[in-house]
């Protein structure tokens, strides 16, 4: 089990943790506001699953970026560090929207048109969970800064460990970069991906017959398959694999796109209405992200063939007793001199 072994590890790591128990917290207060503030026996409505749903994705958000930290920092791994600092952006920008997105749930809740107020005459949820909603960017755009600068130390730190055991010709270091890049992005694909279902699931809540509803449920096992299956193929280089994942890809984005539009279409507006800011910011990330994944998919495909195999495929004993894993570059410095020596940073 990996420990982090220098101060740089132990704050990006600390850092994190203590972020995810802050946000956590807030976001648990204002749960327990929320909930306090419904009145007992009132009909349910979609607005009244706005709250913990948020509260959901805030817990399996943070708890999953911790696993990558974990990854990131075991694999000294830059390029994931990196992107861990936009995908605590992305925290941020969520933290953002879901400010308005609640207050206007709590306001349809109270002043209901053609139905009694969901809400307790007597409890203030607004005014009382205002502060802390506020708070919850500000800690993410602080833990933010904070991460960004501590990568910037790691990047130092991760290149001289990485330079000992990497002998790379500059051909061969930009094919690993990219193939780095693409197992990055497979890994933060599967939390907007899924995020963005769960949303329209749990908030929006078609009826059960609604044949939308039960091709959003299976696509949820569907996408990790994908997900899984691409590592696999690029790992292992294999083409018609990687055509078929590509070809997905694109239907994936199809099915993004549709749902953006859906939720501003006329007959739709309403049913998305309880979650349309956050759906769209997810919506928005999410296609941005395929893209990115396609266009890095491509350039993996076309560099199938042509050396790398053996440096993502194998595992060897390092100095420090860690495993070179499929996302470490081992070094072949028993095949004779190289063109150039250069960091995977």
């Amino acid at each position: 089990m990996y420990r982090p072994d220098s101060l740089w590890t132990w704050a990006f790591a600390g850092i994190a943790f203590v972020q995810a128990a802050v946000v956590l917290g807030l976001e648990g207060y204002v749960f327990a506001v929320f909930q306090e503030g419904l009145r007992p026996g009132a009909t349910a409505q979609p607005q009244d699953r706005t709250i913990p749903t948020y509260l959901t994705l805030f817990i399996f958000g943070f708890v999953y970026q911790l696993v990558l930290v974990w990854d990131a920092l075991r694999l000294k791994n830059t390029i994931q560090i990196i992107c861990l600092c936009l995908y605590n952006l992305c925290l941020l920008i969520y933290a953002a929207v879901q400010i308005n997105q609640i207050r206007d749930s709590v306001f349809d809740l109270s002043n209901p048109i053609g139905r009694p107020s969901s809400v307790d005459p007597k409890s203030n949820i607004w005014r009382d969970s205002k502060p802390f909603l506020v708070a919850i960017p500000c800690v993410i755009a602080l833990g933010t800064i904070l991460l960004s600068l501590v990568a910037w130390k790691l990047y130092d730190e991760f290149a001289w460990t990485i330079y000992k055991h990497i002998s790379a010709d500059l051909r061969m270091k930009r094919r690993f970069l990219t193939f780095q890049i693409y197992i990055a992005l497979l890994k933060f694909d599967f939390f907007f991906f899924l995020g963005f279902t769960v949303q329209f699931v749990v908030i929006v809540l078609p009826s059960a017959e609604d044949r939308e509803f039960g091709l959003t449920i299976a696509a949820i096992p569907v996408t990790i398959l994908i997900l899984v299956m691409a590592a696999y193929w690029t790992r292992r280089e294999i083409k018609p694999g990687m055509f078929l994942i590509i070809a997905l890809y694109f239907a994936a984005l199809g099915y993004f796109i549709f749902k953006l539009v859906r939720i501003y279409e006329p007959g739709y507006k309403e049913k998305y209405a309880p979650a349309a800011r956050s759906l769209t910011t997810f919506g928005v990330i999410t296609v941005i992200l395929i893209v990115i994944t396609i266009v890095n998919a491509c350039v993996c495909t076309h560099n199938f063939g042509k050396g790398l195999k053996p440096h993502i495929s194998s595992r060897k004993t390092v100095q420090d007793e860690e495993k070179v894993t499929m996302t470490e570059m081992p070094s072949y410095s028993h095949q004779g001199p190289v063109p150039s020596r250069m960091t995977i940073d």
